[in-house]
């Protein structure tokens, strides 16, 4: 029986985030989500397989009910270059239609994945539908009304840990590193 060798991939170079820093913002966010939903319980919904980490957490930080669900979706596959086409992986399991729904996302790169799920996820009627996103690009210009929760603004160096991977390693990481994409091993 035959096994692919795995990919070398370079270890991660330098902690952009810490653990302490990613924490205390994520209790931030809680505190901001739980204010502004105080009377609601809003359907918590997780980007695949990024965000699950963040999710986690920042759904304990919250301090109301909350409901969860998840979607994949793919502009990468497993490359570090968007194709610019974003594919429903896996579909939402929960109607939303009158729900105060919010996306979870680990990070917003381009926008391109978070233009094309805000339309998707309008089209299925929410009550609201609002976007907290735990990093966002330094370059990545948006209105605030399309994010309405920002942990870190990050540089548009290649980001892994707390969710975040490359050739689906170092999600583990409780911190977040930087990797050059352009050391050998890491695909394109």
């Amino acid at each position: 029986m035959g096994q692919d060798r795995p990919v070398e991939l370079p270890a991660p170079q330098r902690v952009l985030l810490s653990a302490e820093q990613v924490a205390e913002k994520v209790a931030e966010l809680g505190a901001q989500i739980t204010a502004d939903y105080a009377s609601e319980a809003p359907l918590l919904v997780g980007v695949l397989k990024g965000a699950f980490v963040f999710m986690s957490d920042l759904s304990r930080a919250i301090d109301l009910p909350v409901e969860f669900d998840f979607m994949a979706v793919s502009s990468y596959g497993h490359s570090t270059r968007s194709s610019g086409v974003v594919r429903i992986v896996k579909d939402l399991d929960i109607d939303l239609a009158g729900r105060q729904v919010l996306l979870v996302e680990d990070i917003v790169d381009s926008g391109l994945t978070l233009n094309y799920l805000r339309r998707n996820l309008l089209a299925r009627n929410p009550a609201s539908l609002e976007v907290c996103a735990l990093l966002v690009r330094d370059d990545f210009q948006f209105e605030e009304d399309v994010i309405r929760y920002t942990g870190f603004r990050v540089p548009a160096d290649w980001l892994v840990g707390y969710g975040l991977d490359v050739g689906e390693r170092y999600r583990n990481l409780r911190d977040i590193w930087v990797v050059d994409p352009s050391s050998d091993g890491i695909p394109d």
